[in-house]
């Protein structure tokens, strides 16, 4: 699948307000970082530089007043990628000024099910992620400005769902 308009990386350099991005995986190893991934699962503690090039790429866009924000949708007990994911990624990318919120279906069902992976910006473009069942990216596709109310309101359903993530985190984390 390839995009129709800007790709990914192109967008995430040119979104003007926010960028907002809606996981419902439990399992994205095989996108990247398996390395650390790796280390994580050895029980190694956390490198200091961890996702130093993402936390300053997050600072310069959060630092010129722009939001970049996610809900992951998820249900416990968690998965070693997500023990890996929330309790490496989130917390070290929120000192970039990144977001995060916690849509956990443990004990409701899914007010989005069905609803795959996707990037929104400016409320405008939405890029639907796909990926294999390892959590490989096998595609995005930029969609056409006219499918954005429908990723606004699964956007909108998500937040309304979720929980901030450090709350979350205070209860259910490790």
């Amino acid at each position: 699948m390839t995009s129709s308009s800007k790709n990914l990386g192109e967008l995430f350099d040119s979104f003007e307000r926010e960028a907002f991005r809606l996981e419902t995986l439990d399992d994205y190893s095989g996108s990247g970082n398996t390395e650390a991934y790796r280390r994580f699962l050895a029980g190694e503690p956390r490198p200091e530089s961890y996702n130093d090039e993402w936390v300053a790429e997050l600072r310069s866009h959060t630092s010129k007043g722009k939001r970049i924000y996610r809900v992951h949708i998820l249900s416990r007990p968690l998965t070693p990628y997500l023990r890996f994911e929330l309790g490496w990624g989130y917390r070290t990318n929120q000192a970039g000024g990144e977001e995060f919120f916690i849509l956990d279906t443990t004990d409701k069902a899914n007010p989005l099910d069905g609803v795959g992976d996707f990037w929104l910006f400016d409320s405008g473009t939405p890029v639907a992620m796909y990926y294999d069942d390892a959590g490989a990216v096998t595609g995005r596709e930029t969609l056409p400005e006219a499918r954005s109310s429908e990723f606004v309101a699964y956007r909108d359903t998500a937040l309304t769902h979720a929980e901030p993530f450090s709350e979350w985190w205070a209860k259910h984390g490790e």
